[in-house]
């Protein structure tokens, strides 16, 4: 098994694993020890309580008034309780009556102290002369008339000398179970990390040549397939940016070989002939409109690009629509008063009512709309704009109306009309066609912001533009 470097997610989840694993066992093994050495402390107690009540039954004195205890009970010689045993006999006034050879004369415990053993086997752990660690249990028993305290215990350094065995064959078994778990967690990791390395290879092979492209998911449910999903809807996000990159570079080389080829085409037509001043004057004035309408095409395209780029929902705010419009109109004044243009307002809704939209985008819609009506409407005439209100994407919204008195919009153009670079085939707007740009933009504006623009089929004199605005917040906001 090829390990790859520790910055490897594998052998992160691996080390964590491992570790925790290691604390999960060391904890266990010691709990472990602890508690068989408790058990095996009691068990001893048990002992030494049955050797006391058999001890108490073959205790006498001899003829010489010495107390005496036969070994005889024991099958074996060698009996455990009998070569581990350490066994003290006092009288009632503390003067030690028996003691056993194990003690090699030394003292079971210090003096009694008061009520030992009456009432029930006290249990305690002593030490002896020699530091030895001894489990000791002592009781009082009459013997032939006489009240005897006798203390029976064993070494505890034998058991704890098999708990420190016991428990380094428990510690050494401990790296081996984790080398095992080591091993085995890198190979379920590997597994479960598997789709993502597909994942990493497939996305490796999309670049902006095939950006259509998209992750395979598994497992919708886990936490692959939503990373999986979160690139996805990136990469479409990129594929429409690539695609509006795209189409705007498109639109600008058609909208602007054209003129500029016009301009070239009449400075070398005039630098050829041996025009006057005036033939002269002439042809920089045709080159100066070429100019100003080729400002006009870039200046759109620039809208149009930073419409796109700008995101939804990005500056969401109240706008109360009459007084947009109201600062849209002062702007517009100028062309108003040139055309003689009477405008009129409705308000069939609550003039309170605010929407809740980028103020930019909806400025710019309206205003492109508005001027639209303008240019398209005779002079003298007049433009009617409504309020009332509509849904849009099942909420409740705003309809501002823009009703001109032009030539109108011809049958299936309803919807070209706001294609990028689109004039209409109707003659008597020939003179007023613009870049057909402005209400490319403010469809684009207004799709930004959630609502929705269109021109009443049902109208057959003049145009009657209608943009719903969202009087919720749009998007809505996440929770």
């Amino acid at each position: 098994m090829n390990w790859p470097s520790s910055k490897s997610v594998r052998v992160r989840l691996t080390l964590w694993y491992v570790a925790v694993l290691a604390a999960v066992l060391f904890t266990y093994v010691v709990i472990v020890a602890f508690f068989q050495f408790a058990l095996l402390e009691r068990q001893m107690y048990h002992d030494e309580v049955q050797d006391v009540e058999t001890v108490e039954g073959m205790l006498y004195f001899d003829t010489t008034g010495r107390l005496q205890l036969p070994q005889d009970y024991f099958v074996h010689p060698q009996n455990r309780l009998l070569v581990d045993r350490l066994m003290e006999v006092q009288d009632v006034s503390g003067k030690v009556l028996y003691r056993s050879g194990t003690l090699k004369g030394m003292a079971l415990d210090g003096p009694p102290f008061r009520d030992e053993g009456t009432d029930s086997f006290n249990e305690r752990t002593a030490k002896l002369a020699d530091g030895s660690r001894v489990s000791l249990v002592s009781h009082v028993h009459p013997v032939d008339g006489h009240l005897l305290l006798i203390r029976l215990g064993y070494r505890l350094q034998p058991l704890e000398g098999r708990m420190t065995q016991f428990l380094i064959l428990l510690l050494l078994g401990v790296p081996l179970a984790l080398i095992v778990a080591a091993f085995a967690g890198y190979g379920v990791a590997r597994k479960a990390l598997s789709p993502l390395d597909a994942m990493a290879i497939r996305a490796e092979r999309i670049t902006e040549r095939n950006l259509s492209e998209r992750l395979e998911i598994e497992n919708e449910e886990d936490e692959l397939g939503h990373m999986a999903r979160i690139f996805n809807r990136l990469l479409s996000r990129l594929e429409r940016a690539f695609a509006e990159l795209q189409r705007f570079t498109a639109d600008a080389a058609h909208e602007l070989r054209t003129p500029l080829g016009s301009l070239r085409t009449t400075g070398e037509w005039a630098l050829e002939r041996n025009y006057g001043v005036e033939e002269f004057r002439e042809t920089v004035s045709t080159m100066l409109e070429g100019t100003t309408q080729l400002n006009k095409t870039i200046d759109g395209l620039l809208i149009l690009a930073r419409t796109e780029a700008r995101q939804i929902g990005d500056s969401a705010e109240l706008v109360l629509l009459p007084e947009l419009v109201k600062e849209i109109l002062d702007f517009l004044e100028v062309v108003i008063e040139e055309r003689r243009i009477d405008i009129s307002e409705e308000n069939n809704g609550d003039p309170t009512v605010q929407v809740c939209a980028d103020r930019t985008f909806a400025r710019v819609a309206l205003l492109n709309v508005l001027h639209n009506a303008l240019k398209f409407s005779p002079p003298g005439s007049h433009i009617r704009i409504s309020y009332e209100a509509a849904i849009v994407h099942s909420r409740p919204a705003v309809r501002v109306a823009v009703v001109d008195s032009g030539p109108g919009i011809q049958d299936g153009e309803h919807e070209r009309i706001f294609e990028r670079f689109f004039t209409s085939r109707n003659p008597s707007t020939q003179g007023s066609s613009g870049t057909g740009l402005g209400l490319s933009i403010a469809k684009l504006a207004i799709d930004r912001i959630g609502g929705h623009i269109f021109f009443d089929k049902t109208v057959t004199e003049g145009a009657r533009c209608c943009i719903d605005l969202p009087v919720t917040q749009w998007p809505p906001e996440k929770n």
